[in-house]
């Protein structure tokens, strides 16, 4: 038996590409065009298309500052050095804990289950990892 996916998760994954993509082109901005190519050339379903939007528009309006953060949080790696897919799957996670309010374990576990899916064997252990220490409150 197949577990259905819920449209969050299935819109994060599609989000994921599109990153992903943006990466490999160096398309470091949002454009509005490139994302509506995407959403055609790729048939995303229209009922995941605004959520996917939200979040990539997020990434976007936030880059230097998820990077700066993710970048703060990761014990010897700079993003240079990760992987894309867990650089664009960070970026994501990042936005949604920090801008939106999805229970963060839920961001945590999705992002943990798409680098596992799309990256290297350690990379659910490292992306948990960075987005535990995000989410937990600074200690003064």
């Amino acid at each position: 038996m197949v577990k259905e996916q819920h449209p969050h998760s299935v819109a994060r994954e599609w989000a994921v590409q599109f990153l992903y993509q943006c990466e490999i082109e160096k398309l470091y901005f949002f454009s509005e065009a490139h994302l509506d190519r995407f959403i055609q050339d790729f048939e995303v379903p229209a009922t995941l298309c605004e959520f996917m939007r939200s979040l990539v528009e997020g990434v976007f309006s936030n880059l230097s500052a998820l990077n700066e953060t993710i970048e703060g949080l990761s014990e010897h790696w700079n993003l240079s050095r990760m992987p894309i897919v867990d650089r664009c799957v960070l970026r994501m996670a990042a936005f949604e804990i920090l801008y939106l309010d999805t229970p963060k374990r839920v961001v945590i576990n999705e992002a943990i289950e798409l680098v596992k899916k799309y990256s290297t064997e350690h990379s659910g252990s490292f992306v948990n990892g960075i987005l535990d220490r995000l989410q937990r409150p600074a200690s003064t």
